[in-house]
């Protein structure tokens, strides 16, 4: 308990004076807002927004049905209800501007937004089992590895939270510090937290709208999560993850 001061000194607001000068203040230019696709890259198209017939249930019957759940049934989620999912928690609000901040589904520090979304299919129809990153500027998802045991390779990483397994799809958001550094310096870890926790609780919201339901979890393995990533662990690194499946009607 002797170091809980050192968390706590990092909650507080004293980072805005403290920051320094940033790289964009220096003149630094922008780093980009959405990682670029490996060489040969698939890609496979969602469903468009202007599309979505899911979701549509009263904010206040959401709100009062929301709680975590580690309970899923087998059905599958839909290619529409993933890209709903995907759209909830990153997707576009606004008509991008290249070269511009974007403007989002959920709110950023400064427009921001330094999180890139995995998600570990495990029985979306019109998926093949494996791991896909979403690409938010253009609505898409980019295939980074089919495999039919990533099941059991993200509950391991999970510290063995078997819900996980079970789940239709794991949400795993990973962070480039670099994109909220640019701006904000020191300031920029602890909104850097408070982001995550804006996107998970779209997660929360857009998945009990349509008969789903999630469970944010913090506690997994980091070296063994940003493995099953492909990530540096330093440079971008999971921050955050969340099964999403559908649930047990009440």
């Amino acid at each position: 308990m002797e170091n809980t001061h050192v968390g706590r000194e990092f909650l507080k607001a004293y980072g805005w004076s403290r920051r320094g000068t940033s790289d964009q203040q220096k003149g630094v230019p922008m780093p980009a807002i959405q990682k670029a696709l490996p060489e040969n890259a698939q890609t496979l198209n969602l469903v468009d927004p202007a599309e979505f017939k899911v979701g549509n249930v009263a904010v206040l019957d959401v709100i009062k049905k929301r709680q975590s759940r580690r309970r899923f049934t087998n059905e599958p989620l839909t290619l529409e209800e993933l890209s709903y999912l995907l759209w909830a928690t990153q997707g576009l609000r606004a008509a991008h501007r290249d070269g511009r901040p974007s403007f989002r589904t959920v709110p950023s520090a400064g427009a921001r937004h330094p999180f890139e979304t995995y998600v570990a299919v495990h029985r979306v129809e019109g998926l093949e089992p494996g791991l896909y990153r979403y690409l938010p500027l253009d609505h898409k998802l980019c295939l980074i590895y089919q495999s039919d045991s990533l099941p059991d390779v993200v509950t391991e990483a999970c510290i063995g939270q078997r819900f996980v397994a079970e789940a239709a799809a794991v949400f795993v958001w990973t962070v480039i510090p670099y994109r909220a550094e640019w701006r904000y310096a020191v300031a920029s870890h602890k909104h850097i937290a408070l982001d995550a926790g804006h996107v998970c609780q779209n997660l929360y919201i857009a998945a009990e709208s349509i008969g789903a339901g999630t469970c944010a979890i913090g506690a997994y393995d980091q070296d063994a999560m940003d493995r099953m990533v492909g990530v540096d662990g330093e440079d971008e690194f999971v921050i955050y993850a969340a099964p999403v499946g559908k649930v047990p009607k009440e």
